[in-house]
């Protein structure tokens, strides 16, 4: 995923070093993978995998998927490690 360098302004705080949210709501991957990017040191390869953006409920609870972030992706990475742990 891009890092866009014009949305690190968005990380910038009035109490902190550094805000851990940005006051826009579309982005948020990239927001939250600029923030991470904070703590990674120099040459290190690293991965940010946004597990509740990709699916997000704008209406009433329903079944396990509540209002808002849903983390749907959670289920299919702990699909595919019990898979992995089964048959190597």
């Amino acid at each position: 995923m891009p890092l866009p360098r014009y949305m690190r302004a968005d990380l910038e705080s009035r109490v902190a070093d550094l805000a851990n949210v940005s006051p826009n709501r579309w982005g948020g991957m990239l927001t939250a993978g600029l923030f991470l990017e904070e703590f990674v040191a120099e040459g290190v390869q690293w991965v940010h995998i946004d597990v509740a953006g990709p699916a997000f409920n704008t209406g009433g609870p329903f079944g396990y998927v509540g209002k808002g972030g849903t983390g749907v992706p959670v289920r299919t990475m702990l699909a595919v490690i019990e898979d992995v742990a089964e048959h190597g």
